[in-house]
């Protein structure tokens, strides 16, 4: 174990084991600590001296950014990194990076599972025999899946992969990307060879899907890209999916959407605030299915998620620049 190399720190990895980065970090030169907190005060205090950190949900703001005076790179554990100042790095020299699609596949199948069980209203039929009685039935009825249409709202790894697992099955699928830089053809074309999926606009996809499926990075243009008035054009007793950010939906206007029927039921993975807490009206809503951001979970990806945060760093060391960057970091001039 070198004891005189850069330090690298993790900041929070919650339920995954950092153990196989710590090697792979120690292979490569770096002494490392594990703290396990998201406490920012901790992390200034205990990473002063941190060349890398390595960040679960830890939120790293400008003020946190400026209290680690020896920081060069910032390594996600996540795809997403809403949880990061990112133009704040960039103007301290600070490379951001992700895992990229490590877990796109399990994403999309959870997805794709919680869809189905949406639709045939499995989180009704499941209180058989405690709650339920043997012919009770939900209203409305579970809907016929080959007659429905799902819109995907995303179109990466992720919100493609959901699309080819819905296309085979369903009337049709309807795209829409917020993003102008993804190489997808003209609305109205296939979308990537999938047939029976197309893209189309915004409003086409809000009106006309029976489901709709988030898959959207999280923005300020994406914050709360789905409120009231999203959900006014929705059809009456849409199903909504939300594997993404929980952010990306205005819960007050999920929750009325619930309440008057506008929505059927929402399957979440992810929330305003995580954990949530118990009394969130959103958990304890009988049309709601819950589950506690596991999306990504898998034997691979647990393995998976840690040996690529840990490679960004490595791979900074030894060229510069970590594998997947999300920013372009302003170089000091010495």
């Amino acid at each position: 174990m070198p004891d005189n190399g850069p330090l690298a720190v993790y900041t929070d990895t919650d339920d995954l084991d950092p153990d196989i980065g710590c090697r792979l970090l120690r292979d490569n030169g770096f002494r490392v600590e594990v703290l396990q907190t998201r406490d920012p005060d901790v992390i200034a205090r205990d990473a002063a001296a941190a060349t890398a950190l390595l960040v679960g949900y830890a939120p790293i703001d400008r003020d946190l950014l400026l209290r680690l005076p020896n920081l060069k790179i910032v390594a996600l554990l996540s795809r997403g990194h809403d949880n990061v100042d990112v133009d704040a790095a960039a103007e301290l020299g600070i490379w951001v990076c992700t895992v990229g699609d490590v877990a796109a596949e399990e994403v999309a199948t959870h997805a794709w599972t919680l869809t189905l069980a949406l639709i045939r209203r499995l989180p009704f039929f499941s209180g058989f025999p405690t709650t339920r009685g043997w012919l009770d039935r939900p209203t409305p009825l579970p809907r016929r899946l080959s007659e429905m249409t799902v819109g995907v709202l995303g179109l990466g790894s992720t919100g493609r992969r959901y699309a080819a697992l819905a296309a085979p099955t369903v009337r049709e699928v309807l795209g829409f990307d917020i993003r102008t830089d993804r190489p997808e053809p003209a609305a109205g074309n296939v979308l990537a060879g999938i047939d029976g999926a197309r893209v189309t606009d915004l409003d086409t996809v809000l009106s006309r899907s029976d489901v709709i499926s988030l898959h959207l990075p999280l923005t300020e243009d994406t914050r709360e890209f789905l409120g009231d008035s999203a959900f006014a054009r929705m059809r009456q007793g849409v199903h909504l999916i939300n594997v993404a950010r929980g952010t990306l939906i205005d819960s007050a206007a999920l929750r009325r959407g619930l309440d008057t029927g506008r929505v059927t039921a929402a399957a979440l993975d992810v929330f305003d605030t995580e954990p949530p807490d118990p009394a969130d009206p959103l958990i304890g809503h009988p049309n709601v299915l819950a589950t506690p951001h596991v999306a990504y979970l898998s034997d691979a990806t647990t393995r998976g998620y840690i040996v690529a945060q840990a490679q960004n760093v490595v791979q900074w060391m030894q060229t510069g620049t970590p594998v997947l960057t999300v920013n372009d970091p302003v170089v000091p001039v010495s």
